[in-house]
């Protein structure tokens, strides 16, 4: 039956077959059709598009927590700056650090509307490709600030159209993630603005020498030019390119509102105003063999870039605080720089510095890339860029240029005829010093030597010079140089004797000593230096004070070789067989273990490893070196809350016995009273130490101190060679430790040596090593008497021999009388001479 055609179904079916013409109808047309599979290919396309270009895009995210590559900045003791390690110069602000006024500068020269749009400015997009379709040229133009750092933090520089597809998908995304300043700080710590500067702080020292708070607006305008190409706006080889482009960027300033008309007058009639390119400052200071040592010992520890870890010393941004005194490195420097330039004088020109060929007149950048400079008094790298008859023109690394008169430039060549004026070729690097309007010649000494500065308490090195100059002689001695530490290593033979049951007052003959070797080296017989022969038996103290060699080979055998070299092997100086000849230092060493095993004598025995670097920061400020470092809690506090005053933990590992070491620091003083180091008696303090001169002599050395720094050096040519037969550690190496401690000890309180526990202080005959009982010691150095360290139970004592005949009866009353008498007197006596033993050890610190 027919459904009534009013019925709903009805209708409803009547519509559906009425929609369903029409819509059979519009498809049989061709325009529909072809509309419809445009529409179809348009979804295909852009399928493609996203799976070619933004499926594999790096995550925006990772920008929240993007850290840029930092400098890896080192501290000295106190902690002030003195040096950075970096590739890429770069200090990080916060958007709120940045002057508004450069702000505006960079979005006037870069992306005036950026506050306005998505990360995208379509307009200058479709303007770019326009031209760069009709112009043929590489694919450039319109890149929004915040393209600019989709490009440099997350997908590189490519040159492509895909690139910049790319670049404006993740700078969509990155609008979406991060807020308009947080761009802007990421752009303006980033970005690479010429001389080695990432970032815009960076850039206004490495142009300007200050900091970006000190720029007026025509520098900032200046800056905001260089991110369309550092070398394009040079101020020295482009300065008319540079004055055209920032006039262009004051201009849009002024039109964009950013600044007055005023404002624009003022900072367009400005010079560019930039500084000569130049080395940092924390570059060129004198700590330079201190910091590389840091270095090295960083890069050891944690790597060198980013692919080592996130704490690497070109890009993590540490903090370094190092045990560097700048005081003391100054002393020691200064004193070991002007040992080596007395030991040379009169020797001769040494020759230039180095050699650079310059081609092009371009004779900066050849000096430049040599990184050849002085930091010596008023000295200055020059390299010779002409010479005639008369002068020889020079130029500088600052790009000035002064002139070497003939008549300053007359000293002889050393090993060789002629004047250094007639040696002098265009490209040699030499060093002069102004003289007038013009310049000398200077000589760099061919001699050179180390010195190292350390506190035995804790290790910690306080200085370390290892050549007259960093940047002319970068080996540093101090710790690579390996050298025959001669007799400066005698106290370590003694202490092993000490040990092995000797005393200072143990007799020693000074006399001939042959050892037979085998069959292939036969018999080998020692002698005391300068081949002077023995002078009979005397005490081991004596024998240290006058350095006898003799009497230390004798020593060392009667001690055992094997137990003396396993002490030099435990106190770090090396590891050596056990034969005789290294007892006399014929084995090779450096300056800083032979200090470090000097500071562990010092230190009654207890060993602390030589440490530069006290403690690592990340960029956070979170300690991530050493790893058990712990703050000292409350030694910041502003006032003394009545309790134990925080102390550091004592470590440390006991190497030597505390009262041998004890012993050889007290006979050791004797070294500087009436030995081979008499000339630092003057310096009125307690102190210790040893001379050394090895063979040749071609080294001579001194290491000694006080309880509160041990200093230590030597000086020799590189490639060994005699210093002269008058040469000796007493009179070449001892006076330059002098200039140090005269500068260094100044206001430093007078410290005696602590004795450790179980010492016992005895009254000897200097000569015999016999106990006195009838004299006291005296401040003269000379004096018989003195002052000896004896262990408990090794002290010599008084030997009473009983006699054999009987006294006659008669006389024994009056005998008996004059003995009580005696004893009242001896036990008065003896209680005086306790009280007064009792005064000395109190006035000398106790007994510990």
């Amino acid at each position: 039956m027919a459904e009534p055609e009013n019925s709903v179904n009805f209708r409803i079916r009547r519509e559906i077959d009425g929609f369903a013409g029409v819509v059979q109808r519009v498809w049989g047309r061709w325009w529909v059709k072809t509309l419809a599979a445009l529409g179809v290919l348009g979804v295909l396309a852009a399928t493609v598009f996203y799976f070619a270009f933004a499926a594999g895009l790096p995550s925006v995210d990772k920008l929240r927590t993007y850290e840029p590559p930092l400098p890896t900045n080192v501290r000295d003791v106190d902690g002030m700056p003195i040096h950075a390690y970096a590739r890429e110069r770069r200090v990080e602000l916060s958007y709120d650090e940045y002057p508004t006024l450069l702000v505006r500068a960079f979005l006037a020269a870069e992306d005036k509307n950026f506050f306005e749009h998505h990360g995208v400015d379509y307009l200058g997009i479709a303007s770019a490709a326009v031209n760069n379709l009709t112009s043929g040229k590489r694919p450039a133009g319109a890149s929004t600030i915040t393209q600019q750092v989709a490009k440099n933090l997350l997908i590189g520089n490519e040159t492509s159209y895909a690139r910049k597809i790319k670049e404006a998908i993740l700078a969509y995304r990155i609008e979406d993630t991060l807020t308009k300043p947080q761009i802007l700080e990421l752009y303006l710590n980033q970005i690479a603005l010429g001389r080695n500067a990432f970032g815009v702080e960076a850039a206004s020292y490495a142009y300007f020498g200050k900091d970006l708070t000190q720029l007026d607006l025509a520098q900032m305008a200046y800056l905001a030019i260089l991110p369309k190409g550092p070398s394009n706006y040079d101020p020295v080889r482009h300065a008319d390119r540079a004055l055209g482009r920032r006039a262009y960027v004051l201009r849009e300033m002024l039109k964009n509102g950013f600044i007055t008309q005023a404002q624009h007058d003022q900072a367009r009639a400005e010079p560019l105003g930039t500084v000569p390119r130049q080395t940092p400052k924390t570059e060129t200071a004198g700590s330079g063999y201190f910091v590389e040592e840091v270095r090295r010992q960083l890069i050891d520890k944690f790597g060198e870039d980013e692919r080592a870890g996130p704490y690497s010393v070109y890009s993590g941004g540490l903090w370094v605080r190092t045990s560097l005194d700048e005081k003391m490195q100054d002393y020691a420097q200064t004193a070991l720089r002007q040992g080596l330039l007395r030991f040379d004088q009169g020797r001769g020109w040494s020759g230039p510095i180095g050699h650079a060929e310059i081609t092009d007149d371009r004779w900066q950048g050849a000096l430049l890339n040599t990184n050849i400079g002085l930091d010596y008094d008023d000295w200055r790298a020059a390299i010779v860029i002409a010479r005639d008859a008369s002068a020889a023109q020079l130029g500088f690394s600052d790009g000035s240029t002064g002139t070497l008169p003939r008549f300053a430039a007359q000293m002889p060549v050393r090993g060789g005829g002629g004047t250094a004026f007639a040696k002098m070729v265009p490209g040699d690097i030499i060093a002069v010093a102004p003289s007038g309007s013009e310049f000398a010649l200077r000589s760099v000494p061919k001699i050179s030597g180390a010195f190292v500065v350390e506190q035995p308490q804790t290790g910690r090195v306080l200085a370390m010079q290892g050549g007259f100059d960093f940047r002319v002689q970068a080996f540093n001695r101090a710790t690579q140089a390996m050298r025959q530490p001669g007799s400066t290593i005698k106290p370590i033979v003694y202490a092993a004797a000490l040990e092995g049951g000797m005393t200072p007052a143990s007799i020693i003959v000074d006399g001939p000593f042959c050892v037979y070797q085998g069959a292939r080296l036969g018999q080998k017989c020692f002698k005391n230096f300068g081949g002077v022969g023995g002078s009979g038996a005397h005490t081991m103290r004596w024998g240290v004070e006058q350095s006898r060699n003799l009497m230390t080979v004798r020593a060392a055998a009667t001690t055992g070789m094997p137990h003396v070299v396993s002490l030099m092997d435990r106190i770090g100086v090396g590891k050596y067989p056990p034969y005789l000849s290294f007892a006399l230092g014929a084995g090779e060493t450096t300056v800083s273990r032979m200090v470090n095993a000097y500071a562990i004598l010092a230190n009654q025995g207890r060993s602390h490893p030589s440490s530069l670097i006290d403690f690592v920061q990340d960029r956070h400020g979170k300690v991530v070196w050493p790893e058990n470092w712990h703050a000292c809690d409350r030694c910041n506090a502003p006032d003394w809350n009545g309790r134990p005053m925080p102390r550091p933990v004592a470590g440390g590992k006991q190497i030597v016995d505390a009262m041998s070491a004890y012993q050889m620091i007290h006979i050791a003083e004797g070294v500087i009273q009436r030995g081979t180091a008499t000339v630092l008696r003057d310096l009125d303090r307690p102190i210790f130490g040893k001379t050394g001169t090895n063979t040749g002599p071609t080294d001579v050395w001194f290491i000694g101190g006080t309880p509160q720094m041990i200093g230590g050096l030597y000086i020799g040519y590189d490639t060994p060679h005699s210093l002269g037969g008058g040469a000796q550690g007493g009179t070449l190496a001892a006076p330059i430790f002098k200039a140090f401690a005269v500068k260094a000890y100044e206001g430093m309180d007078k410290l005696p040596f602590r004795a450790p526990a179980g010492i016992r202080m005895v009254r000897i005959d200097r000569q015999s090593g016999k106990p006195v009982f009838g004299a006291w010691p005296s401040d003269d150095p000379k004096a018989s008497v003195i002052w000896e360290a004896f262990k408990p139970e090794s002290e010599p004592r008084r030997v009473i021999h009983r006699g054999t005949i009987v006294p006659d009866p008669a006389a024994a009353a009056t005998a008996a009388a004059a003995a009580s008498a005696a004893r009242a007197r001896a036990a008065t006596q003896a209680q005086s001479e306790a009280r007064k033993d009792s005064d000395f050890l109190q006035k000398q610190g106790g007994i510990y």
